[in-house]
């Protein structure tokens, strides 16, 4: 059943709408007299489509759009227009509104309206609501470079699709996390130095890929957990390697290292996220990126990072 919101301070045009879309057994409706009001019962309970009045107290419509696009970007939104509300809605569909009906059309158009927004958008909608309520989610991956980059695309495209970042932040913290796991692959469970990356790139994958075929190497797999809220994601990368001294890290920024093969991965992962720690053995790398928006919907990049030693 689809759960439809209508949000309208005219107590006539919110019983008006109501009435008419609860002719659909299918469909369940609930209202609210502002936008404000609006906002607190999609954070109790995410609708699969709201309808809006504009020119409201408290929170207009626009406003109400502008959050909604912010926060739960794949709740569509269908404006109730009247006169003197062009300009107002000409900006909430440049903003993200799905459609409009006017408020003289609402008993012949609206329900076509909301009919056709949730039939061209039910599976997808259904299946992007739901990741709305993922918070946490762990892999267990054998050592396979092929996995890796899937599994890098997946939190990407996770991130991205929660709106928990914006698609440049989305990559940078895939990068980071592609960084992380790679350091997992070659220096934690094949065990091989960087050392002989800089001295032989060929020697280095070589050793890397005939160690994947025996043992100990071969048993070894990676562990990801990924946490997420609306504030932060959270991505912990275990692997079952010896482990290293996290305290004898070279400074990557020091003068001449860039021009180094190593010491790339922890370059990246300290700009692209807020925080990276590792366990006192090195084999667990925890990063942490933090939600840089902002009420009116751009993003403050914060690059101010650190590596720290967890207890």
């Amino acid at each position: 059943m689809a759960r439809i919101l209508v949000v309208d301070d005219s107590l006539v045009d919110l019983r008006l709408a109501s009435r008419l879309l609860e002719k659909n057994p299918d469909w369940e409706v609930c209202t609210a007299r502002n936008g404000k009001e609006g906002l607190i019962q999609v954070e109790n309970e995410i609708p699969d489509l709201i309808v809006t009045d504009l020119k409201m107290p408290e929170m207009n419509g626009l406003e109400l759009v502008e959050v909604i696009r912010n926060e739960y970007p794949l709740v569509p939104i269908v404006l109730m227009t009247a006169a003197g509300s062009e300009s107002i809605a000409v900006t909430a569909l440049e903003k993200g509104a799905s459609s409009y009906v006017p408020k003289n059309e609402l008993a012949s158009e609206l329900v076509n309206t909301v009919a056709r927004i949730l039939s061209t958008s039910n599976k997808r909608r259904k299946q992007r609501r739901l990741l709305n309520y993922l918070t946490s989610t762990s892999y267990v991956l054998e050592n396979d470079l092929d996995l890796i980059s899937a599994l890098v695309a997946e939190i990407r495209e996770t991130v991205q699709q929660r709106w928990i970042f914006d698609e440049n932040e989305s990559l940078r913290l895939a990068s980071a996390v592609d960084e992380a796991l790679t350091n997992a692959y070659f220096h934690g469970n094949l065990e091989v130095s960087s050392d002989l990356r800089e001295d032989d790139p060929n020697a280095y994958h070589d050793l890397a890929n005939s160690r994947r075929k025996i043992l100990p190497y071969s048993s070894r797999l990676i562990h990801v957990n990924l946490e997420l809220s609306r504030e932060e994601v959270k991505i912990t990368i275990r692997d079952e390697g010896p482990g290293f001294n996290p305290e004898g890290l070279p400074d990557p920024t020091a003068p001449g290292y860039l021009e180094r093969a190593s010491g790339r991965g922890v370059l990246l992962m300290r700009a692209f996220t807020d925080e990276v720690q590792y366990n006192k053995t090195g084999n667990v790398v925890t990063l942490k990126k933090r939600s840089s928006k902002i009420q009116d919907g751009n993003y403050i990049l914060d690059e101010n990072s650190e590596i720290t030693e967890a207890g």
